[in-house]
């Protein structure tokens, strides 16, 4: 599960480009931030992606990343050349490949070392599809696969990718725009591949050419697992939040409204609302919970801004963006984070120091949160500032900038992760939710209340 949003100039404050992602995955599949430099290749090289290699480019742009943990590719990321991309997993009639091919993160990074424009990275991917297909477990603990969609931006325009094995449309975002798990491309549309509609006539999807029809035909309605897959994750009524959200501030829309739209639970929801009850509690800042369909947090939060003149990103680094700070990075300034985490619980990494806080907010979460919630505003508020004052300053900078902005925000987890030890509980999670997190715990060795994260800082 994910979520994605994009809004062009003609919908922002400022006239920038704003680009937003949760990325959802299992709540023990912690993620990585990686900057990783731009690069020259030998002819004849090749590139070791997640399963298979391919051949490599003469030269590859820098990057920055937010990559699972065991993943060659990216959920999320940035390129030097001011391009922005998020994945979605989307699910569709067509078969999945179950061998080893490129997944859906792959092509992410592919596309981001080797386009200069979104549509650039249109074409690097759809290529790439075409020629290797999408293939090979996307699952971190578990055997899953899924098809991909892709939203793609440039400080100038933005597209929205869809796929289903092979098969491909896309379409250009004029102003405001949002993917899920859902296919939400229909009718209209600007590029497709060569056999779209010629592949749905021949599976009896439709009857002719003038019903063609991309999300009816390759997704559903029906019974069979990629629509329940579709249905059971509420990919429709996510998108329909998000689209709501970006139309209630076209125009307006800043840094901070997409971090207020990765961090939103649904609308009228109570005060003292609590990912705890429910079996599909599937909103767009995600919380893992107990039963089949809850099985994704939100790992990993990313927000750019792009214009012709720089870029700017806030990432958060961590889990939860409700629990967490969206922190100043550049594709070419980005600070020491540790080193890379795995799914066990490691002090030293940053994804995991914030485990600390994420998982005692947890206990309580509308009391915990309510408390943490007014200098987690104030400081992030700081960063969203200081980073747009050092958008075009050196590097040296602007990496000094982002490294004092981490240690802030680590400092404000530490706290709250040592003051929550002590606050009583005043509304504990249901039974079966707390069955659940115990699961997920212990898995990654993690004990609730351990302050090593802190007590033990490098």
């Amino acid at each position: 599960m994910c979520n994605n949003v994009v809004a062009l100039g003609n919908a922002t404050a400022d006239g920038s480009v704003l680009f937003g992602k949760n990325s959802d995955r299992e709540p023990n599949e912690a993620h990585y931030l990686r900057a990783i430099p731009r690069a020259t290749h030998a002819p004849g090289s090749v590139v070791q992606c997640t399963y298979i290699e391919i051949p490599q480019v003469a030269e590859t742009n820098a990057v920055l990343l937010a990559q699972p943990c065991w993943i060659w590719g990216a959920e999320m990321g940035a390129n030097d050349q001011g391009v922005v991309i998020g994945n979605t997993a989307v699910y569709s009639k067509v078969p999945y490949e179950t061998g080893p091919g490129l997944i859906g993160m792959d092509f992410l990074r592919l596309a981001l070392e080797r386009a200069n424009t979104a549509r650039a990275a249109l074409d690097v991917i759809t290529s790439l599809l075409e020629k290797y297909g999408q293939g090979g477990n996307d699952g971190f603990s578990f055997k899953f696969y899924y098809h991909n969609s892709f939203l793609i931006a440039d400080a100038t325009s933005a597209w929205k990718l869809e796929t289903a094995g092979r098969q491909w449309v896309a379409q250009q975002i004029k102003d405001i725009g949002a993917t899920t798990n859902a296919l939400t491309i229909t009718t209209q549309y600007d590029l497709a591949s060569k056999d779209l509609v010629q592949y749905a006539l021949q599976q009896g999807w439709c009857k002719s050419p003038a019903d063609f029809n991309f999300k009816q035909c390759y997704s559903g309605p029906g019974f069979y697992p990629s629509y329940l897959y579709t249905l059971l994750g509420r990919g429709d009524q996510r998108q329909a939040r998000l689209m709501s959200l970006l139309n209630q501030q076209k125009g307006q829309l800043t840094p901070k409204s997409i971090m207020t739209i990765l961090r939103d639970h649904g609308a009228n929801q109570p005060s003292d609302w609590s990912p705890g009850p429910g079996f599909f509690e599937n909103t767009v800042c995600m919380h893992a919970g107990f039963g089949p369909i809850r099985v994704d947090q939100s790992c990993g939060s990313l927000v750019s801004r792009l214009t012709a003149t720089g870029q700017n990103h806030w990432a958060t680094g961590s889990s939860a963006p409700c629990t967490g700070l969206f922190k100043p990075v550049w594709v070419d300034a980005l600070p020491d984070t540790g080193p890379a985490p795995t799914e066990r619980y490691n002090h030293t990494s940053l994804w995991w120091r914030h485990e600390s806080l994420h998982r005692a907010i947890l206990q309580d979460y509308a009391h915990r949160l309510a408390a943490f919630h007014p200098e987690q505003a104030a400081l992030e508020a700081e960063f969203i500032a200081g980073a747009l004052a050092q958008t075009n300053a050196p590097p040296a900078e602007r990496l000094a900038f982002a490294t004092a902005s981490f240690a802030q925000a680590d400092a404000l987890t530490q706290k709250w992760a040592n003051q929550m030890l002590t606050m009583p509980v005043q509304q504990p999670p249901p039974g079966l939710y707390t069955r659940a997190w115990n699961k997920f715990n212990k898995e990654a060795s993690f004990v609730e209340g351990n302050t090593q994260a802190y007590t033990n800082m490098p």
